[in-house]
């Protein structure tokens, strides 16, 4: 998101943590945080919620997906309403619909798939957390330090670990229904934190049209780069919320098991997610990723053909940390193209790897009941990452020429 708060003087001249507002970016990660924390929840509910409900795989796969879709579509929406009352009001708004939409659901019951896909809808509005957070806390940074207080801010898509490791065991001691109303206690605290520590930088960007958002989508490279994190992130989300269901699914594991090894998994994509920005400085962005798509493209032909559940782990978690490593090079590469819409252009490449997100986690779904087995799903998935290897290796000379040439950082 565009810098709004920087006087060009005695700013450049401090240190990271002097120059922009503290409490802004703590309250920004808490948020996002628990925001991805409940985004992803249905994931670890999965097995349970199915096992309650008698879903078939193909409604599985969708139910765990539709809180992606919802959030991908959601972005766009809070990119708006960011721009009109401002990041702290936006998210305080989208955490009150989330914490009242979950203690609705656990005091009424979800008692049918089409209630699991209305729950989705309203976990959609943690997902689109990433249109609030990301420019809450940049606004106050200025351009030396814009690339650290994104990805302090974006790594709080470790929240995706803590559903991970907690939610499996609370169901198991209380219900599954019971993790929806007790989501709300942390969900309550953090928006209590978040509406005393954050605070809306002084001179925002005005305010855009929506005609406006959609300016920088007459740019292939604008279709280029969330179509690479389609693959990335959405490989990523996508895998979050699908792996507990394949965990049991394929290897009879217990919620609690499948629940520590998508852990592992998730733990390490959030991991590398801002190193991969860092190797992209390094490197640059297209060197970075190329590796990425070919990396993830292995990993994942690996997971359709493990037979264990540690070769298929190891499978995952070679497949995340690539996936981490290319959500961060491809916001590498964003801001050198489209620098003056950066924040129209984050919020189009979170739409898209929203999608990606979705499509992945359904089509698991649907693979598992058309065949019997996930592995046409990730074969699938894994001919996109070879896609998009091919796609990245068509553009990148014309990138380098004409990014290049505008005096732009290393690709």
């Amino acid at each position: 998101m565009a810098t709004a708060f920087w006087d060009g003087k005695s700013e450049a001249r401090s240190g990271f943590w002097a120059s922009g507002h503290t409490p802004t970016l703590i309250a920004a990660f808490l948020y996002f945080d628990l925001a991805f924390m409940v985004w992803v929840l249905l994931g670890p509910l999965a097995p349970e919620i199915a096992r309650t409900l008698a879903l078939t795989p193909a409604e599985k796969g969708l139910m765990v997906a539709t809180p992606t879709l919802a959030g991908a579509v959601l972005r766009v929406v809070n990119g708006l309403l960011v721009d009109r009352i401002g990041p702290k009001t936006a998210g305080a708004i989208s955490q009150v619909i989330v914490i009242v939409g979950l203690a609705a659901a656990w005091a009424l019951g979800v008692n049918s798939f089409g209630g699991t896909l209305a729950l989705g809808v309203i976990l959609g509005f943690a997902g689109a957390s990433f249109a609030i957070a990301l420019p809450l806390a940049s606004r106050w940074y200025p351009p030396e330090h814009q690339g650290k207080a994104m990805g302090l801010a974006g790594m709080g898509n470790s929240g995706t670990v803590l559903a991970a490791l907690f939610a499996p065991a609370l169901a198991k001691l209380f219900g599954w229904n019971a993790v929806l109303g007790l989501a709300c206690l942390p969900l309550t605290a953090v928006l209590v934190a978040y509406w005393l520590m954050a605070k809306d930088a002084p001179n925002p960007p005005a305010p855009k049209s929506f005609g406006q958002y959609l300016t920088p989508l007459g740019s292939a490279d604008a279709w280029w780069l969330m179509g690479f994190y389609a693959v990335t992130f959405g490989g990523f989300v996508g895998l979050a919320a699908s792996l507990p269901i394949y965990f049991t699914d394929r290897f009879g594991l217990t919620t609690i098991q499948a629940g520590y090894c998508t852990a592992a998994c998730v733990f390490a994509g959030s991991l590398v997610r801002p190193m991969g920005g860092a190797l992209a400085d390094a490197v640059g962005g297209v060197k970075a990723l190329t590796a990425v798509f070919a990396i993830a493209a292995l990993a994942l032909v690996g997971v359709s053909m493990a037979g264990s559940v540690g070769a298929a782990l190891g499978c995952f978690v070679l497949a995340m940390l690539a996936l981490g490593t290319g959500n961060g090079a491809v916001f590498q590469l964003v801001p050198q193209r489209f620098a003056r819409e950066i924040g129209v252009m984050t919020g189009l490449v979170g739409f898209a790897g929203g999608i990606g997100g979705f499509y992945l986690a359904s089509s698991l779904g649907l693979a598992k009941q058309w065949t019997g087995s996930f592995a046409p799903g990730f074969l699938i998935f894994a001919g996109l990452a070879l896609a998009a290897l091919a796609g990245l290796t068509l553009v990148k000379r014309g990138w380098r020429a004409r990014w290049g040439a505008a005096g732009t950082v290393r690709l």
